[in-house]
């Protein structure tokens, strides 16, 4: 179930996601804060995470137009402390989206929740500038999972920042440019607006994985890489546990994927 507050019509809109680097460069903030306005003022909402860099840019952008900011605690939390003043202003003037309850302080846990919920709302994800290991890119694997259009904006190759971008590129996502670069990609599907109660094709969420399953999860993989398939079947763990607890251990910096759906563990 999702909790909201502001304008829940907003979601009647074409929905584009914006994410990206929490440290990003002050061009990359430029770029995206100028992307969302210009998104805005066609008639776009732009949903994003709420976290600093690339998202508080995309926020601060649309707000005029109405912006949704998915957050990873509950709805009355703010988080981080220094965008208190935009999420109050986002809950006047757009809406706020939250799946944890009312009074539940952010964990590293949530996030991945947070994640799959911004992919899939929008008809498509645009990544501006983000490292190979960025939260962002787990973002954008999860938007083309549920069959959204991802997109990326192109780097230099000597930014370490941007070699997330410039990955996702060589992978197939669509090169983004403007804003009019968005419209044309999403322009098969942007006239399909979908209400977050519409948007979940995937499975909903399963139970919080408790800490005796990371902990059999974590003591099952190491530096080899295994099969998921082969991970569920010795744990004895859920399917869509397993999957959240590896997404998870993703965002924390702490799991590697690799071909023919492996998984290793990162040595500490």
């Amino acid at each position: 179930m999702l909790i909201v507050r502001g304008d829940i019509g907003l979601f009647d809109r074409r929905t584009v996601a914006i994410v990206g680097a929490r440290n990003a460069s002050g061009a990359a903030i430029r770029f995206a804060r100028t992307l969302a306005h210009d998104l805005g003022e066609a008639g776009w909402l732009v949903v994003s995470g709420l976290a600093r860099g690339i998202d508080t840019a995309a926020h601060a952008g649309s707000i005029a137009t109405g912006t949704a900011a998915v957050i990873a605690g509950g709805i009355d939390v703010v988080y981080p402390p220094e965008n208190a003043a935009l999420q109050e202003a986002i809950a006047d003037r757009g809406l706020l989206v939250a799946e944890q309850p009312p009074g539940i302080e952010p964990r590293a846990r949530h996030f991945p929740y947070r994640n799959r919920i911004i992919a899939g709302i929008a008809a498509g994800t645009v990544v501006v500038e983000a490292a190979p290991k960025s939260g962002s890119l787990i973002t954008a694997r999860l938007a083309a999972e549920f069959g959204r259009e991802v997109m990326a904006v192109p780097g230099s190759p000597l930014d370490p920042r941007a070699q997330g971008c410039n990955l996702l590129i060589r992978e197939g996502a669509t090169l983004i440019q403007s804003a009019a670069d968005i419209a044309e990609a999403l322009s098969p599907i942007a006239g399909v607006a979908a209400r977050p109660s519409e948007a979940f094709a995937p499975v909903p969420p399963p139970a919080e994985a408790d800490e005796p399953a990371r902990a059999m999860l974590a003591g099952l993989l190491g530096p080899v890489p295994l099969p998921v398939d082969e991970l569920i079947r010795q744990s004895g763990v859920p399917a869509a546990m397993v999957q959240m607890v590896l997404l998870e251990f993703e965002l924390a910096g702490r799991l590697d994927r690799h071909a023919g759906g492996r998984v290793s563990l990162i040595a500490s």
